[in-house]
Order: structure tokens, then C-alpha cells, then sequence
């Protein structure tokens, strides 16, 4: 008997628990499901808005030249002209590397152009008078022209033993002291042109299209909260594989001290506006393995749409494609909501 009453207790108390579990679900404090009836959640109207967005982006001053100055040829230095630091004119001549042995032997080679020459002179006016043969007289106009392209070959030779500045710049520090023996592979010092600056950023390849040139794009130091400007040139041809980024080369506009190359910078970039934007809160995007897809409401049914997303702030993010102006898309319960469940708004916004 006191079995029997124990079983009829432990049965009854599961039937209660049972009732309990199905009065009410309340998903994410917003949705609510009464029994078999449909979910309700919040919706959200879309209406264009104004969109004006602004890329955040870091980037690299650079000289607007820079080059390091090697030697041709191997050699000993006989004179150094290098100031650490020091602006140099284009064409000042930096290094002098010995050229004895290559004087001496243009010296040699133009004494022998002018025995080839009084030769030539001589046998012209025989071969007038048939004293010598046209062969002869060839080969001694094929001797002098060897000889006037040795020369030309020594003095090119001469004027590789003076490295001069490329261009107006800065030198940098030298690696070399007077007397050193240097060959082409002895870095001697850089030079740089630090009149002008240029600028080297990256912007995602979803903007690459939107980047124009001339565009201009403002750009703050680490250290300063100075805005300074660039005008873009140009852009990289391609797409970065390993980065899917976009390579763009912008010239600095102006010239202040305060611009060092080398220095790391904050780019802020202003996008085209656009007044028919699609923004959504970023809550509504549901995070897939591969796509990002949106709760929509289409008469009483859940449907899901792909979409592609843009540019975003703290609480948007604008879409791109997969939904249209005068959609509703669902706002809560979103845990809870499967594709093609009947759902009933109980507010719209």
C-alpha cells in the first residue's frame, strides 16, 4: 500500500513539472512563443540613409628618392667628399676612386691615334697617285678606328672611377673612409630627396574600385596631432593575394620638418557619400561558416536572405546586396527564428 501511494506521488509530480516547462518560452528577453502559435518578435522597416564613410587606415612616409650609392668598379679612394647629413646638388661628385693606370693608358692610346692619323694622311695622297694599294689604305682607317674606340672605352672607364649625386638630396652615413679599397658590392652611403615626401598605403579590396586619383587623403603623425594631405597617384595594378589589400601611392602636399621618412601614420580616408544607403543594426547579421545572412519578414514567414556588407560604425553596418528599401527584417528572438517558421511582429520600428 505505502508503495503504491509513493508511485502515485512521483507521477504526479513529473506531470506538473511537465505543464511548467511548457507554459511560456521568452527567447533572448524579446521574442515570445505561446504554445504551437507563431514567434513573436520586433521589425525594422528599411528607409535610405545618408551615408558618408570614412576609411581608418595606417600607412608609411617615404623619401620621395632614395638610393644607395655604389661604386661601378673596384677600386682605392682617393678622395672622399661625403658630409653625413649634408644636402648635396646633383652631380657633386662624392668619391673619386684611383685612375692612374687608367690615364697612363689613355695617354698611350692618343699617341698612337696620332701616328695612325699622320699615317692615314700619308697613305691618302699616295693612293691618289697609285702608290699604294686600297687595301692597305683600308687597313690603316680600320687601325685608327680601333684605336679611337679604345680611347672611348678608357675615358668610359675613367669616368666610373668618379661616383657623383644622382639627384639634389640628403647624404646619409658614409661606410667608408678615405683609402678603403671598395668593389660594386661596398654600400657606400644612400642619399635621399627629402623635399618631397610620398605616402604608401593599403586599403581593403572591397574599396580598390571607389579609390580615385588625385583623391585626396589626410593623415596624422604618431607624435602629432597635426593633419597633413597627400594626393593619390597612382594604385597597384593588382591585388595583393596573401592580404586581399590594394596598394596605393599617394604624394605628400607641402613640405614640413616635422615629416620624417620612415615615420608610421594614421590615414583617414573619405568615401564617396551615398544617399540611398541600406543600414541595419549589427545585431541583426547571423554569422555563418561562409556568409552572413538576415532574418526577413514576408507574410507571416521567416525567410533568410545572403547579404554583402560595406562599411560599419559602433551599432550599423551598411549592406551592400541581398536586401532591397522597404524590407523588414526581424530585430529579436533571432536565436529562435528557422527559416520559412511563422512569426508575428509585436512591434515595428
Amino acid at each position: 500500500m505505502i508503495k503504491v501511494l509513493f508511485a502515485s506521488l512521483f507521477t504526479a509530480s513529473l506531470l506538473i513539472v511537465s505543464c511548467k516547462e511548457k507554459e511560456t518560452l521568452t527567447p533572448g528577453g524579446k521574442g515570445e512563443k505561446n504554445g504551437s502559435g507563431p514567434l513573436k518578435v520586433e521589425g525594422l522597416i528599411l528607409t535610405p540613409s545618408v551615408l558618408q564613410p570614412s576609411l581608418t587606415l595606417s600607412g608609411t612616409l617615404l623619401p620621395f628618392e632614395s638610393t644607395e650609392i655604389r661604386a661601378e668598379i673596384a677600386g682605392r679612394v682617393v678622395q672622399l667628399n661625403i658630409h653625413e647629413g649634408q644636402l648635396v646638388a646633383k652631380g657633386t661628385v662624392l668619391i673619386k676612386i684611383y685612375d692612374a693606370d687608367l690615364q697612363a693608358q689613355l695617354r698611350k692610346l692618343e699617341v698612337q691615334l696620332k701616328i695612325y692619323e699622320k699615317t692615314e694622311e700619308r697613305q691618302r695622297e699616295l693612293l691618289k697617285i697609285g702608290g699604294i694599294a686600297q687595301q692597305d689604305y683600308d687597313l690603316s682607317i680600320l687601325q685608327m678606328s680601333n684605336i679611337k674606340a679604345d680611347i672611348e672605352l678608357i675615358k668610359v672607364n675613367i669616368g666610373k672611377t668618379e661616383i657623383r649625386a644622382p639627384y639634389t638630396g640628403k647624404l646619409g652615413l658614409k661606410n667608408i673612409s678615405e683609402g678603403a679599397y671598395i668593389s660594386p658590392a661596398t654600400l657606400v652611403t644612400t642619399i635621399t630627396q627629402t623635399d618631397k615626401m610620398k605616402l604608401i598605403f593599403s586599403v581593403p579590396e572591397k574599396y580598390g574600385a571607389t579609390i580615385k586619383i588625385q583623391q585626396l587623403v589626410h593623415f596624422t603623425l604618431e607624435s602629432s596631432e597635426k593633419k597633413f594631405t597627400a594626393n593619390i597617384v597612382a594604385k597597384e595594378s593588382t591585388i595583393d593575394e596573401n592580404t586581399r589589400n590594394l596598394k596605393i601611392l599617394a604624394y605628400v602636399v607641402g613640405k614640413d620638418d616635422a615629416l620624417l621618412a620612415g615615420s608610421f601614420v594614421k590615414i583617414s580616408l573619405d568615401m564617396q557619400s551615398n544617399n540611398s544607403a541600406i543600414m541595419i543594426p549589427t545585431y541583426s547579421i547571423i554569422p555563418q561558416a561562409r556568409n552572413k545572412m538576415v532574418a526577413t519578414y514576408k507574410d507571416g514567414i521567416a525567410v533568410f536572405a545572403k547579404v554583402t556588407t560595406g562599411v560599419r560604425n559602433a551599432n550599423y553596418v551598411e549592406v551592400l546586396s541581398g536586401l532591397s528599401i522597404g524590407d523588414t527584417i526581424i530585430t529579436s528572438g533571432l536565436l529562435f527564428v528557422k527559416p520559412n517558421s511563422k512569426i508575428k511582429l509585436s512591434k515595428i520600428n
